[in-house]
């Protein structure tokens, strides 16, 4: 059995297959990802997949190594990351056991040593290079074709390089939907129309052109990341080894360069696209409401794959859940996530210093612990918290995330909020604003997280009850906010400015 994993940059919970499922953006009405819809309609699909924590390196960290980020060391953070060789990951285990393994695209860059959990640059298949890293960028220029081109390329160098007989371990990693993309592309590519998003956007970000159209490029470049899994797809059925593949698709965070969303642990930017295939092993035609902590992929393809798991792995294999017939919940202990998030860009606060929250997802709340609510979650304004100060250039804004608040992409959306701050002063500062120390959330009457219940009378013992399981987990799995003092996040290395 060989193993395919694609797994795309910045992808939230963006697919035509969620359309019309609890709790799915009405964005993904506007959307058709044939490829992935395949993947879940003949496998499994997941409902309630997030992340361990809502950026790229110390989301990867946990995949790979299947702890949580916190158990991975300095891969926790992402400026300035090093990777503990001395951390089993999922795929070295595969290599040591026969297994032929490769990448294309990202893995954990910019981890260092760059992807050492998935064996370097020798397992590095891109000889037809990387310019679907700004797939609109390159797309408005030479057309499509020539990207998928590329893909294909670097899929058939892997595959050529398998020894015979020999299962196989991919890693897909397109980047294109992290910043920057062409603006304007995803009506010039894709036929979107901004327009159409009206009235659908999450309530906390400003119903106005240039936010709809920053969304629109978003979901075209989601489009483009579900046709280079097309790529794939066929390149398997064409080599006969289609229904002898585990694949597996779904994205590291939410969207970037929009608050709320990738940086931060309410659902924007934890939620995620999950689905599984494998004829004759998972039992198509399935949803499944089970919650799913992604770094459970890297026990669930070990035990696919008959490997022994390290014992350094702290996560579930998924494994029972993907082969069961049974849709809805499946694993009825599987009622939450915990995740959790550290220190991103390394200037983004004084000192290097970090951004701590916990949180615990479940079908009814979202309770969220910032253990340092003195901070900016976003980083330094700047003095862009006040309304009188001129702000920087639009341009600088929507292209330089290091301006102000560079825990927040740079995007049009950043822009225009940032210009237009006066006007719009409650989304500002539910999106900039600094934040109390304990954060719920009842999404069965307030999906997009607007009304904090922590402070509420009426919520005291779910509060309470929430906060202790959060708490228990972190203790059992021994989170240095909990189980140190003081926290080893707080001091160097991990607060060093980045390489």
């Amino acid at each position: 059995m060989n193993i395919l994993f694609a797994f795309a940059d910045d992808w939230g919970r963006y697919a035509s297959a969620y359309r019309g499922l609890a709790g799915a953006s009405p964005l993904n009405d506007l959307i058709e990802t044939p490829h992935f819809d395949r993947i879940a309609r003949e496998g499994v699909l997941f409902q309630n997949a997030l992340v361990p924590a809502p950026t790229c390196t110390p989301c990867r960290s946990a995949l790979l190594s299947g702890s949580y980020f916190w158990q991975t060391g300095l891969g926790a953070i992402l400026q300035g990351a090093v990777w503990d060789e001395s951390i089993p990951t999922y795929p070295l285990e595969l290599e040591k056991s026969g297994y032929h393994i490769g990448y294309t695209y990202k893995v954990w860059s910019p981890g260092q040593a760059i992807n050492a959990p998935y064996g370097g640059a020798r397992t590095r298949y891109e000889p037809a290079g990387d310019l679907w890293r700004h797939f609109s960028q390159n797309a408005v220029v030479s057309g499509k074709q020539p990207l998928y081109d590329e893909v294909r390329a670097n899929f058939d160098a892997f595959l050529a390089a398998r020894p015979a007989n020999t299962p196989f371990c991919y890693w897909w990693g397109p980047t294109n939907t992290h910043r920057l993309w062409e603006r304007g592309s995803g009506k010039k590519l894709w036929s979107l129309e901004p327009g159409d998003l009206r009235g659908r956007l999450p309530a906390f970000l400003p119903d106005v052109h240039e936010v709809r159209e920053d969304v629109c490029d978003y979901l075209g470049e989601c489009l483009a990341l579900d046709a280079g899994l097309g790529v794939i797809l066929e390149q398997l059925e064409a080599t006969g080894e289609l229904d002898n593949t585990l694949i597996v698709a779904s994205g590291d965070h939410g969207i970037p360069g929009f608050p709320r969303a990738k940086c931060n642990l309410y659902d924007l930017g934890c939620e995620v696209a999950l689905a599984a295939r494998l004829p004759g092993k998972i039992p198509a035609g399935r949803v499944v409401t089970d919650f799913v902590n992604l770094m459970d992929l890297a026990p669930t393809f070990l035990e696919a794959a008959g490997v022994p798991l390290p014992t350094t792995m702290t996560a579930r294999s998924l494994w029972p859940v993907l082969t069961s017939s049974r849709s809805g919940q499946v694993d009825a202990t599987r009622t939450s996530v915990v995740t959790g998030r550290e220190r991103h860009v390394a200037s983004a606060r004084e000192g290097h210093r970090p951004y701590p929250q916990r949180a615990l997802r479940t079908a009814e709340f979202l309770y969220i612990r910032n253990f340092e609510p003195e901070r900016w979650p976003m980083g330094s304004p700047e003095s862009m918290d006040d309304p009188f100060v001129t702000p920087p250039s639009y341009d600088e804004l929507a292209n330089n995330t290091m301006v102000c608040y560079p825990d927040l992409d740079a995007s049009p959306t950043k822009a225009w909020m940032i210009h237009h701050r006066a006007e719009i002063p409650t989304a500002f500062e539910l999106g900039f604003g600094k934040r109390p120390a304990e954060e719920l959330y009842a999404l069965g009457t307030d999906p997009h997280y607007l009304n904090n219940l922590a402070a509420d009378p009426s919520y005291t013992e779910i509060k309470a009850a929430l906060s202790a399981q959060l708490l228990a987990v972190l203790t059992e799995q021994a989170d240095p906010r909990v189980a140190e003092t003081p926290c080893r996040f707080e001091n160097p290395p991990y607060t060093e400015p980045s390489s």
